[in-house]
């Protein structure tokens, strides 16, 4: 065998064991990718409840809430921050810059309409900024802080203002928007919803960028009020509802779902 063949194989075989090396390496790829992919949607979630306030059964809505999460997205380790009964209660949580740090989601059901601290009310936001934490807003969350210099700080992060309700309790119908029903996340409303009871918030401004998925009629207002949206603010998803006044409301299963389906989006577990 002369030399130019001896280099010839040589060649032939190096640049098969080449393309044989570039193949299994290409393909190594995709399970990585799936690999990744499953992690994102594995494990426990990390979140946390703040809850307390004015005006609402928080013993029993904290058990509500969580353990109806848990149930739905699977296994969430929680930590619970309640607080007193006052309308002007300093949530402590919130003095640590850091405090939503390796969170899932937090979910808001704080009534601290009182609240007027400017500089808590930015660290709350910053909080979700800083450590990307899905924020759950769950009814009286959207008054909390209304009194306050700072709170359009706040209802920039959850996408609408609100400062009152209706005087009257009663059923709500609940009706999915267009958007509602393209988005699927109140696939669980049906058609519409007339809840157990209701204490219908008046939205007065909705922020741009929000997304409207489910309205009631006013009475007193003679008017179509937003009751459930979405949002992404400053790379945070945000998910909202007024309904949850009343713990049967909260208790019933298209609640549950939805609030269920709308935390799956925040957290991107879809």
């Amino acid at each position: 065998m002369n030399v130019m063949t001896t280099l010839r194989k040589v060649y032939v075989y190096g640049f098969l064991l080449f393309v044989s090396l570039a193949v299994t390496l290409a393909n190594a790829d995709e399970p990585k990718t799936d690999v990744a992919a499953a992690k994102k949607n594995a494990g426990p979630l990390k979140a946390m409840l703040v809850t307390g306030g004015c005006c609402h059964d928080y013993d029993a809505q904290k058990v509500i809430i969580t353990e109806g999460l848990s149930q739905r997205l699977g296994e969430v380790q929680w930590t619970i921050h309640q607080y007193n009964d006052k309308k002007d209660t300093r949530a402590t949580v919130y003095e640590n810059p850091n405090w939503a740090d390796g969170y899932d989601f937090i979910v808001h059901n704080e009534c601290f309409g009182d609240m007027k601290d400017p500089a808590l009310i930015q660290n709350i936001v910053d909080g979700h900024k800083k450590s990307g934490a899905a924020a759950i807003l769950i009814h009286c969350s959207m008054h909390s802080y209304r009194n306050s210099q700072a709170a359009d700080a706040w209802r920039e992060l959850i996408g609408v203002t609100s400062t009152f309700h209706e005087k009257a309790k009663r059923s709500l119908a609940v009706i999915p928007t267009q958007e509602g029903r393209e988005s699927k996340l109140v696939a669980a409303l049906g058609d519409g919803w007339d809840t157990p009871n209701g204490e219908l918030y008046i939205i007065k401004q909705v922020w741009p960028g929000t997304t409207v998925l489910a309205t009631a009629f006013s009475n007193e207002q003679d008017a179509d009020q937003p009751i459930i949206w979405r949002r992404e603010f400053a790379g945070v998803r945000v998910f909202g509802t007024t309904l949850g006044h009343h713990n049967e409301t909260m208790r019933a299963e298209p609640w549950q779902e939805v609030v269920a389906a709308g935390t799956r989006w925040a957290i991107g577990r879809q």
